[in-house]
């Protein structure tokens, strides 16, 4: 496994999102099963895990730190606050009280005095966001956490967080599907010196193929996404077999084909995958050190980008939460 740096660290330039496997998409693993997938990633070389107090209430930071135990010392470790389950439901609240109650929270379920890069999850319009992330830095000093992130979050909130305390990384989807970040947001990374962690890197499964949204179980977040439905879905559909035969061509899996695109997109940018399947997992993690021609590269970015792709990436509701740029309609 190749290795890129994140906050100042060497860990493995792919990453392993632990959201799949309690959360989102209507399908939950029990402790041995996370326990022996967490373990068979770092045994791959695998040494960036990524979870956050939303996944699963709480839960998944639960699992994640059963199932690290054993390797702690040897990982790095990421989770997020900011966005958790208050009675049930989905709350952001940036308030420095709360955001420090959800670190104690995460400490202790995590089974670790520290966490490497603790991200705010989203943006409270209530809160500046110089209050929350000044709050995040306080904690940096009382060495609970080693540096301070932002998730979802535009070029100019970036650079006013940055101002009042170094953002170390920035997170939010991208792939070749989801092109948002190159509006402003990895210019303005590269610019600043903050690493970009690239969430859904194989757009929610698409790119790795066998997604049926008529076989998607209820509280599978995708039922509500637009590019999954409808006349959208039949598009896109088509998208993908036309990108699974390119990936054929070059004798590699649709799956690597994408994650290896990301990756040549910037030495700062890691690709965070998430899987609850060993099977997958070892899939997507070959897509290490793929050396690939430039004109597969090329192609695979001529044949699904914003313009090809049918849909917005997210319900207006889930939208609204969020502060990254969109593009203008056409």
């Amino acid at each position: 496994m190749l290795q890129r740096k994140l906050a100042g660290r060497l860990v493995s330039e792919i990453g392993l999102g632990c959201m799949n496997l309690n959360h989102a998409y209507a399908k939950k693993v029990d402790q041995a099963t996370a326990t022996s997938l967490l373990t068979k990633a770092f045994e791959a070389g695998v040494t960036h895990f990524d979870t956050a107090a939303l996944y699963g209430f709480g839960s998944n930071e639960k699992m994640v730190g059963e199932a690290i135990k054993p390797f702690r010392k040897d990982i790095f470790l990421a989770s997020k606050c900011g966005m958790t389950g208050v009675n049930g439901k989905r709350t952001i609240d940036g308030h420095p009280a709360t955001l420090k109650a959800t670190l104690d929270t995460a400490l202790g379920s995590l089974q670790t005095d520290h966490i490497d890069l603790y991200y705010l999850h989203r943006i409270d319009p209530d809160v500046p966001v110089e209050e929350s992330v000044g709050t995040l830095g306080d904690m940096v000093k009382a060495g609970k956490i080693g540096a301070v992130g932002l998730s979802e979050v535009s070029a100019e909130t970036l650079r006013k967080a940055h101002g009042e305390y170094p953002i170390a990384a920035l997170q939010t989807e991208y792939s070749l599907w989801t092109r948002n970040a190159e509006i402003a947001v990895l210019d303005a990374c590269k610019e600043l010196g903050v690493d970009f962690v690239a969430f859904s890197p194989l757009a929610r499964g698409y790119l790795a193929g066998g997604v049926d949204p008529a076989a998607m179980r209820d509280g599978d977040i995708r039922k509500g996404m637009p590019r999954f439905q409808g006349d959208n879905w039949a598009v896109n559909q088509q998208l993908y077999a036309d990108f699974a035969a390119l990936a054929a061509s070059a004798e590699i899996t649709p799956a690597q084909l994408a994650m290896a695109w990301v990756l040549a997109q910037g030495e700062h940018i890691h690709a965070l995958p998430g899987t609850s399947s060993e099977a997958h997992l070892m899939e997507d993690l070959q897509a290490s050190g793929l050396q690939l021609p430039p004109e597969l590269l090329v192609k695979a970015d001529e044949l699904i980008n914003r313009q090809t792709v049918k849909g917005a990436r997210y319900p207006a509701g889930a939208q609204a939460d969020i502060d990254t740029e969109d593009f203008a309609e056409a």
